[in-house]
C-alpha cells in the first residue's frame, strides 16, 4: 500500500510555533514516527510540506496514479482552500483530513473546513498520536 502524507502552511515550523496548541514535535519527528509506523505495517510512505497552496495542488495531482490513500494536514487551508479540495475530488484518492488541534475548541474561523465534506474523514485534537490514527485509518480503508 502507498499512502501519501501532506502537511500544509507552517508546519515546517512546528516545534517552534505555538507549542502550546500544536506540541513541542518538529515535522521531522512526525514524519520519522510516520516512517517507522509505516515501515511496521509494510506501507511505502511519501511525505511532502509546503507553504505554498498550487504546490500542493500539484502534489496530489502528480501522485494520484502512486497513492492509494492520502492524509493531509491542510493547515490554514483548511478554512479558505476551494482549490485543494477540487484537486482531492479530482483524484479520486481516498483522502483523510488531519489535524493536531482540535479545531473545533478554537477560534471560530477555523470550525469551517472545505476538506472535511470530500475527505472520508477527519482526525483532530490529538497533537502527533492524530497522524498515527490517520495511518492506522488509511491502511485500513486501503485493505477493504
Amino acid at each position: 500500500m502507498n499512502i501519501l502524507v501532506l502537511h500544509g502552511p507552517n508546519l515546517n515550523l512546528l516545534g517552534a510555533r505555538e507549542p502550546d496548541v500544536y506540541g513541542g514535535a518538529t515535522l521531522e519527528d512526525i514524519n520519522e514516527m510516520l516512517a517507522q509506523e509505516a515501515a511496521a505495517r509494510g506501507v511505502v510512505l511519501r511525505t511532502f510540506q509546503s507553504n505554498s497552496e498550487g504546490d500542493l495542488v500539484s502534489k496530489i495531482h502528480e501522485e494520484a496514479g502512486w497513492a492509494d490513500a492520502l492524509i493531509i494536514n491542510p493547515a490554514a487551508y483548511t478554512h479558505t482552500s476551494v482549490a485543494l479540495r477540487d484537486a482531492l475530488t479530482a483524484v479520486h484518492v481516498p483522502a483523510i483530513e488531519v489535524h493536531l488541534s482540535n479545531i473545533y475548541r478554537r477560534e471560530a474561523f477555523r470550525h469551517h473546513s472545505y476538506i472535511a465534506p470530500v475527505a472520508i474523514g477527519q482526525i483532530a485534537g490529538f497533537g502527533i498520536e492524530s497522524y498515527r490514527l490517520a495511518l492506522i485509518a488509511a491502511t485500513r480503508i486501503g485493505a477493504s
